[in-house]
């Protein structure tokens, strides 16, 4: 039976490369693509038993975390992390016009501020509109001379459209992590391990003592990231990543959750999982 993959899109989106990428690591027979508008209508796909798999991103290297995932995992904790991919980004201006007639940029927030040096140097009075993905707004800069869309490159092919700068992304090395996630557990080999918690006492070193604990098993961190949980001000959920790459750090993770436990008000695993790089052609 075909599984049906839930992403952000429409297509032409990297969530749909990322899509095709991960479905395929899977080993996915024949998957069904499944575009969703917005991030949380992705999420929500899985949650409610509406999709097998979803594809989102969860961290950009200039940007950080995805709050909407991030924030989601935390919701949901039923739904865990199968695998992910590190893809390169590279975005393109697009439009039917001509860079010094546009007035108005639309793309995802994302992208939109993973280019805004260039946006502020070479468009400086274009005004920044933000749209639910980079396809819907190259879809929404067709026929104008005075919009542009940043996007994939790949999208003016598809739309019909031109390329007035490429790459316009103020960092060289811009990537993004995707993940594939499902309401099963991941069982196979992993590189990293996911998960976050709340403390129970919002007291000096109550964070210290957590991170000493994963010190004490010689994990290395290589993310720590903080949210607010929602409920009060000042009380915040932590997000950390640790490097795994045998079945000892495995195992020992094992006995670090049930160290961390007793600290937490709420303690969620997102799961281990294998993260890779990935070229695109």
């Amino acid at each position: 039976m075909s599984k049906q993959v839930a992403y952000l899109g429409p297509k032409g989106t990297y969530a749909e490369k990322a899509a095709h990428i991960l479905s395929k690591l899977a080993n996915f027979q024949t998957p069904i693509f499944v575009p969703c508008n917005g991030l949380h209508s992705v999420i929500k796909s899985i949650a409610y038993n509406n999709c097998d798999a979803a594809v989102v991103p969860i961290e950009n290297s200039v940007e950080g975390g995805v709050t909407a995932t991030l924030d989601a995992l935390w919701k949901f904790p039923e739904i865990f992390i199968n695998k992910a991919i590190v893809l390169p980004i590279k975005h393109a201006l697009i439009s039917n016009g001509e860079l010094s007639n546009i007035s108005e940029v639309l793309s995802h927030p994302q992208a939109l501020a993973q280019c805004s040096e260039w946006l502020s140097e070479n468009l400086p009075d274009a005004i920044p509109l933000p749209t639910n993905s980079t396809s819907e707004a190259v879809n929404m800069v067709k026929g104008s001379k005075f919009r542009a869309a940043i996007g994939s490159k790949s999208l003016i092919q598809i739309e019909g459209l031109k390329e007035l700068a490429f790459p316009i992304n103020d960092v060289p090395g811009n990537c993004t992590r995707f993940v594939l996630l499902s309401k099963e557990s991941n069982s196979s080999l992993a590189n990293i391990a996911s998960f976050a918690f709340s403390l129970i006492s919002n007291r000096p070193g109550a964070l210290l003592k957590a991170i000493n604990y994963i010190a004490d098993f010689g994990f290395n961190m290589s993310k720590i990231e903080s949210r607010p949980s929602k409920r009060e001000l000042g009380e915040y959920i932590i997000y950390i990543d640790l490097e795994i790459n045998n079945q000892n750090n495995i195992k020992n993770f094992l006995e670090l959750k049930n160290k961390l436990k007793p600290l937490c008000n709420n303690f969620v695993d997102f799961g281990n999982y294998f993260s890779e790089n990935v070229e695109l052609d």
